[in-house]
């Protein structure tokens, strides 16, 4: 690949590096392949020079070098998305448990500058539609051979790269044990904490039983566990277990047990034990599970019932990273992170406008009319709220205690807009000066259309990408754009200045070269219902 400024005349062909205004107004975008024409309207427009790359036989495109790279890495439920601008992303099909090849994804990383893989982290519990990795490419294109050594290692490469472990039901039996000073509250606690987080890998507690906290009583407890089927016995001591020979592990040994392993690299979670009855898994709880905070106890559960298996070997492996606990003179990151957007790992608010007066329908409120037994702005409430976003809020006007009411019967958040009358313009800002700090971008959604989908929601999201120069994503039909429109929260200031009824127009238009159009796949993106006879319309369809 060459890559230069050439002058315009020799630059058919030619990858734009930058965007480049072909006429007033208009742009040609990064990454578009310059044709005859285009370079009579460059020149048309005074141009001169380019800055771009000249793909050569030796080369792959990026998007096809993108695809070529992520098939191969897709293991089972887990399917690989188009590629668009040098990427191509995959996704989980199912929910569960992330098996990654760390080793060999970073084999795959050194063989060229040019090719890059990021994934998620080794087990990491996942939703189905997640993005589990990403395949891309720096430039605008690939050597050839760079890309052929890829796969030939990938090839040779005897288990799959990045794969899914759906989670499997299992039947789950849970003794907790018993001191004289031990408390029932305590106990039922314990007992519900651990049935959540059952519940997170799809599986519940299915047998409960208490006894003394000695190894005889303990014993006759586990063994009344197996005989009713459990394939996990989970035992809460009620004092932690100190040496393999505590009432514990010698319960487990009295039945005919073993004991794989005791102690974990990871706080909290250090004293956990894991033993085994058969083909049965019995654990020794670490006291830290009584709690819901994440503790080494989730690294060990997550894999189990996803049937991944854990040895004393991966236990050991789990000290990196294993410092859970704070630590008070550490400052807390946690405490200042934006919300992430469900499954995505973006920060997106779902911000829905419901502060107009409706005056072309007449006196009544068209966002409380109903469509099949529910007013309008439940229909695009409860679509938002389905979508991939990290959360959903609202901009209250006109009526303001009845919408009110409607968004916070959904558990939605509402600001008010004291200017409603003023236009579109003041509910943007409202919105914006409550979401901005808190969310790379915001999704505007007008209350009034109910027909958007949840898929459209998503496909807005996926494609937003600050550091991809993607800041403000617009749904397309047919070459006409329509709402709604995501814009990144770096916009804040410019959308504090905006007047009137326009809403973000005047920015998009400021900022084409950051906008990227994502096609939908029917008109819905213009139907918004502003006169009587639209709603009877639509209540009739």
């Amino acid at each position: 690949m060459n890559f230069g400024r050439l002058a315009v005349e020799k630059a058919e062909g030619v990858v734009l590096a930058h965007a480049v205004e072909i006429a007033p107004g208009k742009l040609l975008r990064k990454g578009h392949v310059l044709t005859e024409t285009d370079i009579d309207a460059l020149k048309n427009n005074g141009v001169e020079t380019i800055l771009g790359a000249k793909i050569d036989e030796t080369d792959m495109s990026e998007d096809t070098a993108a695809a070529t790279v992520a098939a191969p890495l897709a293991g089972a439920n887990v399917i690989v998305k188009p590629p668009f601008t040098g990427r191509a992303n995959l996704f989980a099909e199912t929910r569960g448990i992330a098996v990654i090849n760390e080793a060999q994804i970073k084999t795959l990383n050194h063989i060229d500058e040019t090719i890059t893989i990021a994934t998620v982290k080794g087990y990491e519990l996942v939703e189905t539609n997640q993005m589990l990795a990403t395949v891309k490419i720096i430039p605008f294109a690939a050597p050839k051979d760079k890309v052929e050594k890829v796969l030939s290692c990938i090839q040779n490469i005897p288990q799959p790269i990045v794969s899914i472990h759906p989670f499997v039901k299992k039947k789950i039996g849970v003794i907790s044990t018993i001191l004289p000073n031990t408390k029932e509250k305590v106990i039922a606690k314990s007992e519900r904490i651990m049935a959540d987080r059952l519940e997170r890998c799809d599986n519940r507690i299915d047998v409960s039983q208490r006894c003394d906290h000695h190894e005889e009583a303990l014993a006759k407890t586990i063994t009344t566990l197996d005989k009713e089927g459990c394939d996990f016995i989970l035992i809460f001591g009620a004092s932690a277990i100190t040496d393999r020979n505590d009432v514990i592990p010698a319960a487990i040994k009295q039945v005919g047990g073993e004991i794989d392993h005791f102690g974990m690299p990871v706080d909290p979670g250090n004293l956990l034990l894991l033993g085994r009855l058969r083909e049965k898994l019995v654990i020794g709880l670490p006291g830290c599970t009584r709690s819901p905070k994440l503790n080494g106890f989730d690294f060990v559960l997550d894999r189990l019932l996803a049937d991944i298996p854990v040895t004393a070997s991966d236990i050991m492996d789990m000290g990196a990273g294993g410092l859970l606990k704070e630590i008070p003179s550490r400052p807390q990151p946690r405490n200042q992170e934006r919300k992430t957007t469900a499954a995505q790992g973006k920060s997106v608010a779902v911000l829905i406008l419901a502060a107009g007066q409706s005056r072309r329908m007449g006196r009544k409120n068209k966002l409380l009319a109903e469509i099949d037994g529910k007013a309008m702005l439940y229909h695009t409430a409860e679509t938002a709220l389905k979508s991939k976003a990290a959360s959903v809020f609202g901009v209250t006007g006109h009526e303001q205690e009845k919408i009110e009411a409607l968004f916070s019967e959904l558990g939605i958040k509402s600001f008010h807009n004291p200017d409603y009358a003023q236009g579109l313009s003041g509910s943007l800002k409202t919105g914006f000066r409550a979401l901005a700090d808190d969310f790379d971008g915001v999704l505007i959604c007008l209350g009034d259309m109910p027909l958007v989908s949840v898929n459209l929601f998503n496909a807005l999201i996926d494609a937003f990408d600050v550091e991809e120069g993607r800041t403000i994503i617009v749904p397309t039909f047919q070459g006409k754009r329509g709402n709604p429109v995501l814009i990144s929260s770096q916009y804040k200031t410019d959308i504090l200045t905006l007047t009137g009824d326009i809403g973000a127009k005047a920015l998009i238009a400021e900022n084409e070269s950051h906008v990227f159009n994502v096609e939908a796949d029917k008109d819905s993106i213009f139907t918004d219902i502003d006169t009587p006879e639209a709603l009877i319309a639509l209540q009739q369809a």
